[in-house]
């Protein structure tokens, strides 16, 4: 058990070690001028907090930019788009704490471009896309029961019931969950739903916009939904803490490296970059519960 302790950390560690030689190569070829204009929150790409923006007035090409960057497919996927064409014009959440949000936006915003951008680079290079891809599918997969308990709290029993068949199938025929199968052979797509989405279901507003250290853009709402979904995600139960830490770490890296790009895209015309991720997030979202 000793040697086995601490295993998952070793292995992110190894990955970072070797990483940091095309890390500064990257570095070293970035202006001054490039680290300035970073534009937009990173921490959102490598985790879904769950969060509502105030004046949505997104288009859906940045939804979609956006949704690529949470790696989500189901948004992506989904056929009947009329929802995105709705005009959230009238949707408006207080940003009470501006001032301290925009000051976590560009602390968020410098640990993506300094940080996890050059060091998913460099693991990008390491470890080829199909592999990643696999890595996100475990994930995705050991996730299972955040989605199956919150379709269920939402009314949609056959959607859970799709989530049950999933993690059935793929972690049988796709092998603990590296392939997707139910996905690619069977045609059951992945039915994200997170206790934010829950309780905007039951009806409870949004209340005030939060842009949280790390974690990135959320409301009052979904940050107690966050919460909620905590005690439901099977990997914060790991210990030793530091491999639970490791792993998490991991799964943010691996999923950065597969969203590269994806905000510079949506912050290339940004007037003003805090207002322009906050307007498309809104409008994410609250599609996300309009479905």
């Amino acid at each position: 058990m000793k040697k086995g302790k601490g295993l998952f950390s070793l292995i992110v560690l190894i990955l970072l070690v070797a990483a940091v030689p095309l890390m500064a190569a990257d570095l070293s070829t970035r202006s001054e001028a490039e680290f300035k204009a970073a534009l937009i929150i990173p921490s959102i790409a490598a985790a879904d907090p769950s969060g509502v923006r105030l004046f949505a007035e997104a288009d859906t090409t940045d939804q979609d930019r956006y949704a690529q960057a949470l790696g989500d497919e189901e948004f992506l996927e989904e056929e009947d788009e009329d929802y995105l064409e709705e005009d959230g014009a009238g949707v408006k959440i207080v940003d009470p704490f501006e001032p301290l949000n925009r000051f976590f936006f560009d602390v968020n915003d410098k640990l993506y471009f300094w940080v996890l951008k050059p060091v998913a680079k460099g693991y990008s290079k390491i470890v080829p896309e199909k592999v990643r891809i696999s890595v996100k599918n475990v994930f995705n997969n050991i996730s299972t029961p955040v989605r199956v308990v919150n379709n269920l709290l939402q009314g949609k029993v056959e959607h859970a019931g799709d989530e049950m068949v999933r993690f059935g199938v793929n972690s049988t025929i796709g092998v603990l969950g590296l392939f997707d199968y139910a996905k690619t052979e069977l045609e059951i797509p992945m039915r994200d739903e997170d206790f934010g989405q829950t309780l905007g279901v039951w009806g409870l507003e949004p209340g005030f916009y939060i842009n949280w250290p790390i974690l990135g853009p959320s409301t009052l709402r979904d940050s107690i939904g966050y919460a909620g979904d905590y005690f439901l995600e099977p990997v914060n139960y790991i210990e030793p803490f530091i491999d639970q830490f490791a792993i998490k770490v991991g799964d943010t890296v691996n999923r950065a490296s597969l969203s590269i790009g994806e905000y510079e895209e949506i912050k290339k015309d940004a007037l003003d970059p805090y207002a322009a991720v906050r307007d498309i997030y809104i409008q994410y979202r609250k599609s996300k519960l309009d479905r």
